[in-house]
């Protein structure tokens, strides 16, 4: 069973390379990741980041300019000598489906090299029987996948899958069920003929925050989701720490659920992926009251045992509560940055989507 490691895959910045052509794959993989965090960079840059000659670094670029990786930006003149050439990834280098499972629905995403979603769409999902029928996920796999033009369908790396824990556990013991994960894994495996990654959906979240989000440039954050659930992940130098549980069970979108319930008002609004939520009210400002107190509450928990400077919000829920919480955590902790995400389409599924790249292309 093919699984994406656990931690997010960094960071070339802070590697070093090797000149021997026995080990060109990895240097290979050195570059991409660098270039996955450094836009613009030159062949110069590089080589004095990754610590690989001169000549290495550009017999390297211009492989991956030929596999269509890498592109070139317009030469930047001014300085002494000759003009300098930004380097970057290439959008269309790579492309990934990624599908972010949840309570109440399904989200499946194609992303392209650097992170941008070209195809979203969802299925709806029931919380009794969490994987839906297997010709509608796989329709909806190959419907992000013929999104893309003809020429460049052959450049799909992978699918990814981002799982709650507990949402196998149902499926494996549901009664008379024949599904289940690895099940699932292998079937999409033989009808995609694309390899399928697993990793847990918070986890996965956290991960493409890393490499496509504002999550980029930190190396110790705390990491909140708000989905169902409000849960958390803990990065320090850039490896993701689960730990044995969430930060809270209790102060999700099912909590706002039940709020509005018992004031007699529609919810469906929230399980959508709506920008905008209409106005809910007192229901919806007690439930916010809440959620920004049991968040203050664990982050100052953690401060006690453990240094970190940036707290990530992330949320499939409009922007404006993510940016709402985090002005009330800059408020209680004038030290701390706190920060919504940049992923805001289906951050589970776009999480997913960056294992294959993870594993294909960039530094373990």
């Amino acid at each position: 069973m093919r699984f994406a490691p656990p931690n997010p895959l960094r960071i070339a910045d802070r590697a070093s390379g090797l000149n021997a052509l026995s080990v060109r794959s990895y240097n290979e993989r050195l570059v991409l990741s660098l270039l996955l965090q450094n836009e613009g960079i030159s062949r110069m840059e590089i080589g004095e980041k990754t610590g690989l000659s001169a000549q290495t670094a550009s017999v390297i670029v211009r492989s991956l300019e030929q596999e269509g990786l890498v592109s070139q930006g317009e030469a930047q003149r001014g300085r002494v000598g000759p003009p300098t050439i930004p380097l970057s990834l290439n959008p269309e280098g790579a492309y990934a489906v990624g599908v972010g499972f949840s309570r109440r629905r399904i989200d499946i995403a194609l992303i392209d090299f650097i992170g941008t979603v070209r195809f979203h769409t969802q299925l709806p999902a029931d919380e009794a029987n969490p994987f839906p029928q297997s010709s509608e996920l796989f329709g909806a796999i190959r419907q992000a996948m013929t999104s893309l033009p003809v020429e460049v369908r052959s450049r799909v790396a992978g699918i990814g899958l981002a799982v709650p824990d507990d949402v196998d556990t149902m499926a494996a013991t549901r009664s008379g069920s024949s599904t289940s994960l690895k099940a699932l894994q292998g079937e999409i495996e033989e009808q995609i003929k694309l390899p399928v990654f697993v990793q847990n959906d918070i986890t996965a979240a956290a991960g493409g925050e890393s490499m496509f989000g504002v999550a980029k440039p930190l190396n110790d954050y705390l990491f909140f989701y708000l989905g169902a659930r409000l849960q958390s992940r803990l990065i320090l130098n850039h490896q993701i720490y689960k730990g044995n549980s969430s930060a809270s069970f209790d102060h999700g979108l099912m909590r706002l659920e039940s709020e509005l319930a018992m004031r007699g008002r529609p919810s469906e609004i929230i399980w959508s992926s709506s920008p905008e939520w209409p106005d809910l009210g007192e229901a919806y400002s007690a439930w916010l009251g809440e959620c920004s107190d049991r968040l203050k509450a664990s982050i100052s928990a953690l401060t006690q045992f453990v240094e970190f400077n940036s707290v990530v919000l992330s949320s499939y829920a409009p922007q404006k509560i993510a940016e709402a919480l985090c002005d009330d955590i800059g408020r209680e902790f004038p030290g701390i940055e706190a920060l919504p995400a940049r992923v805001s389409i289906s951050p589970k599924a776009v999480g997913a989507a960056s294992l294959p790249f993870s594993s294909r292309f960039m530094i373990q």
